[in-house]
């Protein structure tokens, strides 16, 4: 099962990056339209981290080599999770930071994730 989240983590991390990477404004306008929805909008980012953590923590346990750093990956989107479900303000307050203007931030979390997501390929490939 290890496995399967390994590529399901490289797919995600792979599209996601590029994503990140090319449509960077686009990502800014989302979490701008998210913020704009308050606490609400806290929450379903909230959601949509939570997922993935739930899968990568509930299926990929593994700490020790390059795959643990998928699992750290989890338990981050975890704690993420966590502060915009239980404190909704100060997730708001780390949302506010991003503007259009400073949509280049997005492009360089999306080199992160495609770095990531070849990391975990390669840890995939040499198993």
């Amino acid at each position: 099962m290890e496995r399967s989240v390994e590529v399901l983590a490289v797919i995600l991390s792979g599209v996601l990056g590029l994503s990140h990477i090319l449509q960077h404004k686009a990502w800014a306008e989302f979490f701008i339209l998210l913020r704009g929805k308050g606490e609400a909008g806290a929450f379903v980012d909230g959601f949509l981290n939570l997922a993935v953590a739930g899968a990568i923590i509930g299926f990929h346990n593994v700490w020790s080599g390059i795959p643990a750093v998928l699992t750290l990956v989890g338990w981050c989107l975890l704690i993420k999770s966590v502060i915009r479900f239980c404190a909704p303000k100060l997730a708001l307050r780390m949302m506010s930071r991003v503007t259009v203007e400073r949509s280049w931030e997005f492009q360089v979390a999306g080199a992160a994730l495609v770095v990531l997501g070849g990391l975990i390929g390669y840890g995939v490939y040499v198993r």
